[in-house]
């Protein structure tokens, strides 16, 4: 029975992974973006846990993976929790763990340099639709749409 539930809920996970990011594009710069996005997250009460900078890490890994494919001009992962949004999503279900922390990515792809895109990934119905809202305000305040 464990290993059902448990495959159960990786397909659930995958089924989400496969779905399309939720995406905002401006034609703000990344810094403008990302500024934006630190703003929003401070005022919203949160604070910032983790920036990875996925964009850099690819780019000086890319001739050690033996690929001559420049991605982005610029791309960074914020990651932050919400003590309340989180309380509230876990206590519906404790599984909603595996959801946390929140990431809200800012990206400018080298093929459409004038674009900066920010989003986040798809949450599942239900009570996770809580991070979604909260997520979703947070990027558009990012870029001046709320």
């Amino acid at each position: 029975m464990k290993l059902w539930i448990a495959g159960a809920l990786i397909a659930a996970a995958t089924a989400a992974a496969a779905e399309e990011p939720i995406m905002y594009v401006t034609d703000q710069s990344f810094d403008d973006v990302t500024f934006g996005l630190e703003s929003a997250i401070i005022d919203a009460g949160l604070v910032v846990d983790h920036i990875s900078h996925t964009g850099e890490m690819l780019e000086r890994t890319r001739t050690d993976v033996g690929s001559d494919v420049v991605l982005f001009e610029a791309a960074d992962v914020y990651s932050f929790c919400s003590a309340t949004v989180s309380r509230s999503v876990m206590e519906a279900d404790p599984l909603n763990v595996m959801f946390c922390p929140y990431d809200i990515f800012v990206a400018v792809m080298v093929d459409k340099p004038d674009e900066t895109i920010i989003g986040f990934r798809p949450y599942p119905e239900g009570p996770m639709q809580e991070v979604h809202d909260l997520l979703a305000g947070i990027a558009r305040a990012a870029i001046g749409l709320e």
